[in-house]
């Protein structure tokens, strides 16, 4: 499945986070593996809107560990509280920064991003690992972002249980 013949980058950012969320629940729907899944949601998130890097780090052994992304290289391992990552997965909140050069203990993994969006995938209210978007431009993300993707987030939580 080619992900640009799915979501029309001309369209309305509305318009492209409601082709996500369906096009994602198509793909989820028949695979189980959490692997797969993360990897086709991230591939999908990537170049549905051409973000600089697009990926989830999952916990494992009370640390955040990289899982499937898109983009280039990245961290390998944050801990709770730290960076943009950490604090997200510490606060269960969604971390929307403007300017990840402000953003106190922030860990730049790659110097062209400029802003950021961290969203935490839960189980009943347990963080499991977070969906993490980076942009290279500052500003980039808006309460449309936060919503869309909190859509998302919301069919990768249904899918495994939460």
């Amino acid at each position: 499945m080619e992900t640009n013949s799915i979501i029309d980058h001309s369209l309305p950012k509305a318009e492209r986070y409601q082709m996500l969320t369906q096009a994602l629940g198509a793909i989820l729907e028949s695979e189980t593996d959490l692997t797969a899944n993360l990897a086709n949601a991230a591939a999908l998130i990537f170049h549905s809107f051409d973000f600089h890097w697009v990926g989830f780090y999952w916990v494992k052994e009370n640390e955040l560990v990289l899982g499937p992304f898109q983009g280039p290289v990245a961290c390998t391992r944050i801990a709770k509280g730290r960076g943009v990552c950490g604090t997200c997965w510490e606060k269960n909140e969604i971390q929307c920064v403007p300017n990840v050069n402000e953003f106190p203990g922030h860990i730049a993994c790659s110097a062209l991003s400029q802003s950021e969006l961290v969203l935490p995938v839960t189980r009943n209210g347990v963080v499991l690992g977070v969906l993490d978007i980076d942009s290279v431009f500052l500003n980039d993300f808006d309460e449309e972002d936060i919503r869309g993707m909190s859509q998302i987030v919301s069919v990768i939580e249904r899918k495994f249980g939460a």
